[in-house]
């Protein structure tokens, strides 16, 4: 066995400059992109959910005509 600690710092997170150096301004370069990709992000979810309902009314739909034809 190793006398070794197993607490040996790994995995810990660590900021290597000071809160001062360290600010995050409102409405730099990053901020705009992250907003930009969460946009086009909701827009594909909102796409791919109406794709999903649209095609569950289709289905039903025609399960609905099945059974009235055979009925």
């Amino acid at each position: 066995m190793s006398d070794k600690n197993d607490n040996d710092g790994q995995g810990m997170i660590v900021n290597p400059k000071p809160t001062g150096d360290n600010q995050d301004w409102d409405g730099d370069e990053a901020d705009r992109a992250d907003r930009l990709r969460f946009e086009e992000e909701q827009a594909m979810i909102r796409e791919q959910s109406e794709a999903r309902a649209a095609a569950k009314a289709a289905a039903e739909s025609a399960k609905h005509a099945g059974t009235a034809q055979s009925a």
